[in-house]
Order: C-alpha cells, then structure tokens, then sequence
C-alpha cells in the first residue's frame, strides 16, 4: 500500500489526517472514489470551488529577527473579498482589489516566487451538508486532498460535531478528525458563517502541512 495524504477539512471541525491509498492509485483516482461514495449516498454536485494562497515576504526587517509572512488568499464562495493573514498576527478581510495594493507595496511586500498553492475541486449538497472535495495544487504538482464538510443549520461546532462526525465516516471511514482547535479554543465554540476567518484560517494551516510533504505519483497531467 502506498500512503497519500488526505486533507480533511470542514467549516466547523478541521484536521489533517493519513488515508491509506491502495498500490498503483493517484491523488485525482482517490478523489474519484470519494465523488463515487458521495453520489452512492445521494449527495448531488452543485457547481465547482477554488480557494487559492499567496505568500509574501515582509522586507525590512530588524538584522536578526526572522521573516515576517503575509498570506493573502482567496474564496470562490466570497468572490467580492480576500484575507490578508500576516503570520502570528491579525487577519484582514479586504476588497478584491487588494492583490493591486500588494503590488504597490512591493517595497515592503515581496511575492515568494513558487509558493502560490490553489486548493480546486467540486461541491456537493447532501440534504443539510454542504461538502467540497479538492485537489491542493503546488507547484502544477497534486500535493493532497481537501475535504471540506459544512453542517448549515447549526453554528455551535460542539452542539453538531457528532453529527458532522458521523456523517464524514459514511464516506472517509475512519479517517475522520477530531474537533478542529480553532473552535476548541473559542469560549463559546461559535462560528459565524458571515466571518470567513476561521474556515481561511484552517485552509491556510492545511496548506502549510502540505507544503512539507513529499507525495508519491503526485504529478498534475
């Protein structure tokens, strides 16, 4: 058995988990099998997602501190806005438009060449589940795969999360994570679907993990 990394994500509970990939299959085989086990329990596609992060480097730093980073990423599902995450620090909801400022700022902010990472794939609706299976591109090389699973009517992770738990080992067997930190770590656990912060945030810690894997037959054709 050869092992892929499959990345599991969800809008309310979040983790990087190991799935066991049999000998001779791919990252986009493996995502065909979990389209198949989604169709055979009734889910229907609806549309496609991106999500897609820039890093940059913030010059000017004092001699010996180390470098900042900025992340600014986008969402196909907030197409009017982006996130700017500065590396242990605030996080900033901005305009579009904000790839034009990074530009002009170039004096402060330098593009790293090479690390832009685009997370791509398809939608499906499950009576109240919302799931999005995508392939995490870097480099034109399939680096792993994205689940992202959203349980519409409740915004109180603890309160769903044995449900959003059972309803993610129909497909992804015991692969399933454990309630995400990000919400562990609120006082009340709450997530607000206006605020895309917390599903970005977990995209980004998804993308940095990735970023230091070496994954076999990984390459785009």
């Amino acid at each position: 058995m050869l092992l892929s990394r499959l990345s599991c994500l969800s809008r309310f509970s979040r983790s990087v988990c190991q799935v066991p990939v049999a000998e001779g299959k791919s990252v986009q085989q493996t995502v065909d099998i979990l389209h198949k086990k989604l169709e055979q329990l009734g889910a229907v596609k609806q549309g496609s997602f991106c999500v897609d992060c820039e890093t940059y480097h913030a010059t000017g730093n004092v001699s010996g501190q180390p470098t900042k980073l900025l992340y600014v990423m986008h969402n196909s599902e907030t197409p009017l806005s982006c996130l700017a995450l500065f590396e242990g620090g605030p996080c900033l909801i901005a305009d579009a438009n904000f790839d034009v400022l990074m530009v002009k700022l170039k004096s402060h902010f330098q593009n790293a060449k090479g690390h832009k990472v685009e997370c791509r794939g398809s939608r499906y609706r499950y009576c109240d589940f919302l799931i999005k299976v995508g392939t995490v591109i870097m480099s034109s090389s399939a680096r792993g795969i994205s689940v992202e699973v959203e349980y519409c009517p409740c915004v109180v992770p603890g309160d769903c999360w044995n449900l959003v738990k059972e309803f993610m080992q129909s497909f992804l067997g015991s692969s399933v994570p454990e309630l995400p930190s990000v919400f562990a770590a609120k006082p009340e656990g709450l997530f607000a679907p206006a605020d895309s912060v917390d599903t970005m945030t977990q995209y980004l810690e998804l993308f940095n993990k990735l970023r230091k894997q070496q994954i076999p037959g990984s390459n785009v054709r």
